[in-house]
C-alpha cells in the first residue's frame, strides 16, 4: 500500500513453507447421484495431492503434486501460477519489443518509436560498456558542485525530480480528506535496504544482509573511482546516515494508520517547523512553487531530516546522493554495477541467477513508459469478450456484497446506509484505461539507456507537478494493461484489473463458473473488500478519510478483525519466525470477506442457471469444491527461505499457504463441500471463528 493508496494490490502471494501433517485422503463427498459428469477446463486435477486429506491440509490436497514438481527456477524466489502466466505474457510481450526495435522506420514520436528504441539501447551491451559512466556523468558533477547549504534545495529537488529516492519522498497526490483536489505529500523514504529494520535489528541474518550492503556500495564507489579506503569510508557514511533516517522512520505496522499519516500544515509552518529544508525553495524548484500547504506523513521524520541537513557536512550529504543517483539506475550500467547489484539481493532474496537480460529491460520498458508498451500489447492480446464477462462478474460480486451488507447482523442501520453508498460509488477500471498519457513530450532514442531512464523520470515528475490545481483526474491508472495483479485505491474509491490479468489460469471464458469464480473472482472480491478491510473503512463514499461507522460498530469490527490477527499471528511457516498478523492485516481481512461475497455470487450464479435441479460435475468435483480449489490452486507458490524471510518482515500480504487456509478455516461452506468435520484441522470451532462478512 504505498503511501496508504494502493491498497494490497492483487493476491502478490509467496508460498509453502513447512506443511501440516497430513493424513490418508477420505473419498471426496459426490454431489447429488443425478449430476452429470464432465471435463472440466481451468483446474488440472493432476495437480492435486490425494494421499492428504482436504480436511487436513487443504493446501496440499489442492496444489500438493504441483509443488513438488515446480520448484524455483534458479533465476526467480518465488514460483507459481503468477509466473507461470507471466512467462506467457512475457513471450507476447518480447515479440512486440522485438518488432518495434527491429522497425526503424516507426514515425518519431510514435509508441512505436519510443517502445522500439527504448528496447534496442537497453538491450546494446556493447554500447553500454563502451560508455561506461559517462551518461552519468553530467549528474554526478551538478551532486559535486554542491558547496553551500543554500543550495541543497534545488539539489534535492532535482533529485527527485530524477526519482533517485533521497531523504524522502515527495509528490502530488489526492487529497485524503478532500478528494476532489491534489496536495503535496511529504513522506519518509531514503533507505536503499528496503526496511528500516534492516538498519536496527542485530540478529544474524540481517547482519549478514548489512554486510553484503557495505560490500554492494563499496564495489560501486571503486567503480566510480575511490580508492579502497575511500571506497569504504563512503559506504560507511551512507550507512550511519540511513541509519539516522531508519531509527526516525515509523514500522510498516504504523504506516498502516491512515489517520496518523496525515498531518496538514501550512507551508509557512512546516517551513518554520523545519527550516533547514527550505521548504519553499524546494517546492519552487519541482515547479510545485504554488501549493500552500502540505500533508506530512510523518512529522518527527522530518525533525530528523531537518537535523541532517542542517547538521551533517556537506560532504557527507554528496556522498550519499552520490550513491543513491548510481544505485537508481545500475541496472542500465555497465554490467559491474548489475553484478554488484545483483550480489547484493541474493543474500537479501536467494536468488541463484540474474534473470535473463530481455526480461529486466521488458521490465524496465512497463515501469517506464509503460502505456505506451501497453496500448500495443493491448492491441494484440486483450479481446472485448474478455473485458464483457469480467464486468459481468464484477456486478454478481458487488450485488453480493451488498446483500452481505444488508442482512449483517452486527452492523447498525446508520453504518449500513454508509457502507451501501461507499459500495454503489465504487468504480471499476478493466483492462486498460480509457484515456492513455500522452508521451509526445518526453524524448527518447537509441543513443543512451541511461539517458532514457533519466528523461523519462524527469517527465514524470513534470507530469504530475503539472497536475497540481487542477481537478482530480479519475481516468488515471497505477497499473499498466500487461500487469498480472490489480488493486484498490481508497481515496479514489476503485478497483482496477489490468488486461495481464484477465486470461487463464486466473480467468478463462471457456472454464465454468465455479472455477472464475474461485480464481478471479476471489480477486475481484478481495479488492472490492479492502474498501471495508481496517484501512479501507475509513474513507467514505467520495473516498475522503472520515469516520462513518457509529462508535458500537467500530469496536465491534475491530474486535471481529482481532481474531483475525491472533490466527494469523499462530501460522509459522518456519522455526522461529511467524507471521505478522498486524502488518498483513488488510490483506487477510480481504481474503476473508472477499472469499466470502464471491462464494455468495457464485451460489446466485448457480442457482440462476441449474435452479434446484441437478448442478453438473466437472472431473467428480461439485461447483463448491471447484470454487475452492480453484482459490487454493491461484496461491501455491514455492519460494526459498531468504525471500520468505523478506516477505514476512516487509510484505503485507502473508504466505500463499496462509492464504489459502486463513479465511477457509473459518468457513462452514468449505467445511460442507467437502463432508470436513469438527476436530479436522481445516476446521475451526464455531467459537473460534472470525466472521466479518
Amino acid at each position: 500500500m504505498g503511501a496508504g493508496l494502493l491498497a494490497a494490490a492483487g493476491c502478490a502471494s509467496s508460498g509453502p513453507a513447512t506443511p501440516i501433517a497430513t493424513t490418508t485422503a477420505p473419498p471426496i463427498t459426490p454431489a447429488a447421484p443425478a449430476a452429470p459428469v464432465l471435463k472440466g477446463v481451468g483446474l488440472d486435477v493432476a495437480d492435486l495431492d490425494r494421499s492428504v486429506s482436504p480436511c487436513d491440509d487443504f493446501y496440499e490436497f489442492s496444489g500438493g503434486s504441483w509443488l513438488k514438481a515446480n520448484p524455483v527456477p534458479s533465476y526467480a524466489t518465488s514460483w507459481g501460477p503468477r509466473n507461470l502466466l507471466g512467462l506467457r505474457t512475457q513471450a507476447t510481450l518480447r515479440q512486440i519489443l522485438e518488432d518495434a526495435a527491429a522497425n526503424r522506420n516507426a514515425a518519431p514520436g510514435s509508441n512505436a518509436q519510443k517502445v522500439g528504441d527504448f528496447y534496442a539501447a537497453a538491450m546494446d551491451t556493447a554500447a553500454i560498456e563502451k560508455a561506461g559512466i559517462a551518461p552519468l556523468q553530467p549528474e554526478l558533477a551538478r551532486i559535486a558542485a554542491l558547496k553551500t547549504r543554500a543550495q541543497l534545495p534545488a539539489l534535492i529537488a532535482h533529485e527527485q525530480d530524477l526519482g533517485t529516492g533521497v531523504f524522502f519522498r515527495g509528490g502530488v497526490q489526492v487529497d485524503e480528506k478532500n478528494t476532489t483536489r491534489y496536495v503535496i505529500g511529504l513522506d519518509q523514504g531514503g533507505l536503499t535496504m528496503g526496511d528500516r529494520d534492516y538498519y536496527l535489528k542485530d540478529d544474524p541474518r540481517t547482519q549478514k544482509i548489512r554486510a553484503a550492503y557495505q560490500a554492494y556500495m563499496q564495489q560501486v564507489f571503486g567503480l566510480l573511482g575511490d580508492n579502497a579506503a575511500t571506497a569504504q569510508h563512503n559506504a560507511a557514511t551512507v550507512e550511519r546516515l540511513e541509519k539516522r533516517l531508519a531509527t526516525a522512520s515509523r514500522s510498516r505496522v504504523e504506516l498502516r494508520d491512515p489517520q496518523a499519516n496525515y498531518n496538514q500544515m501550512t507551508l509557512a509552518a512546516a517551513a518554520q517547523r523545519y527550516p533547514a529544508l527550505q521548504l519553499p525553495q524546494l517546492l519552487a524548484a519541482r515547479q510545485l512553487g504554488k501549493a500552500k500547504e502540505v500533508i506530512v506523513g510523518q512529522p518527527a521524520f522530518f525533525d530528523e531530516i531537518n537535523n541532517i541537513l542542517k547538521t551533517e557536512p556537506l560532504a557527507d550529504l554528496q556522498t550519499y546522493m552520490r550513491w543513491h543517483l548510481v544505485r537508481s539506475v545500475a541496472a542500465t550500467l555497465p554490467a559491474a554495477y548489475v553484478d554488484a547489484s545483483f550480489r547484493y539481493n541474493q543474500v537479501l532474496t536467494g536468488a541463484k541467477q540474474q534473470t535473463p537480460r530481455w526480461k529486466r529491460v521488458q521490465a524496465a520498458t512497463d515501469a517506464t513508459i509503460g502505456e505506451a508498451f501497453g496500448q500495443l500489447y493491448v492491441d494484440k492480446a486483450f479481446s472485448p469478450e474478455a473485458k464483457r464477462k469480467a464486468l459481468e462478474m464484477v456486478a454478481n460480486i458487488k450485488a453480493s456484497m451488498a446483500e452481505h451488507i444488508q442482512t449483517n447482523t452486527w452492523m447498525s442501520d446508520p453504518t449500513k446506509a454508509e457502507a451501501l453508498k461507499k459500495l454503489n460509488a465504487l468504480r471499476v477500471k478493466i483492462g486498460y484505461p480509457d484515456q492513455w498519457k500522452d508521451y509526445s513530450a518526453l524524448p527518447i532514442t537509441r543513443a543512451s539507456y541511461t539517458t532514457n531512464i533519466l528523461n523519462a523520470r524527469r517527465w514524470e515528475s513534470r507530469r504530475e507537478a503539472a497536475r497540481f490545481g487542477g481537478p482530480v483526474d479519475h481516468t488515471e491508472w497505477g497499473m499498466t494493461p500487461p500487469t498480472i495483479n490489480a488493486y484498490y485505491n481508497p481515496p479514489l474509491n476503485e478497483i482496477v484489473f489490468p488486461a495481464g490479468y484477465l486470461q487463464p489460469p486466473f480467468f478463462d471464458p471457456k472454464a465454468d463458473d465455479a472455477v472464475n469464480y474461485g480464481a478471479i473472482g476471489g480477486v475481484m472480491g478481495h479488492e472490492m473488500t479492502h474498501g471495508f478491510d481496517d484501512q479501507g473503512r475509513q474513507y467514505d463514499a467520495a473516498g475522503n478519510l472520515r469516520d462513518w461507522w457509529t462508535p458500537a460498530d467500530a469496536a465491534e469490527f475491530t474486535k471481529r478483525a482481532a481474531v483475525v490477527g491472533r490466527q494469523y499471528d499462530a501460522f509459522s511457516p518456519l522455526d522461529s519466525v511467524h507471521v505478522n498478523g498486524k502488518l498483513t492485516m488488510g490483506e487477510n481481512l480481504a481474503d476473508f470477506a472477499g472469499l466470502t461475497i464471491v462464494y455468495g455470487a457464485l451460489e446466485k450464479q448457480l442457482q440462476q442457471r441449474y435452479g434446484n435441479g441437478p448442478r453438473p460435475q466437472y472431473d467428480g468435483f461439485s461447483p463448491e469444491q471447484r470454487f475452492f480449489l480453484s482459490w487454493a490452486q491461484l496461491r501455491r507458490t514455492n519460494i526459498r527461505p531468504e525471500a520468505l524471510r523478506q516477505q514476512i518482515q516487509t510484505d503485507p500480504h502473508s504466505p500463499g499457504q496462509y492464504r489459502t487456509i486463513g479465511p477457509i478455516m473459518n468457513m462452514p461452506q468449505f467445511q460442507a463441500a467437502f463432508g470436513c468435520k469438527e476436530g479436522d484441522k481445516m476446521t475451526r470451532r464455531p467459537a473460534d471463528r472470525a466472521v466479518i462478512w
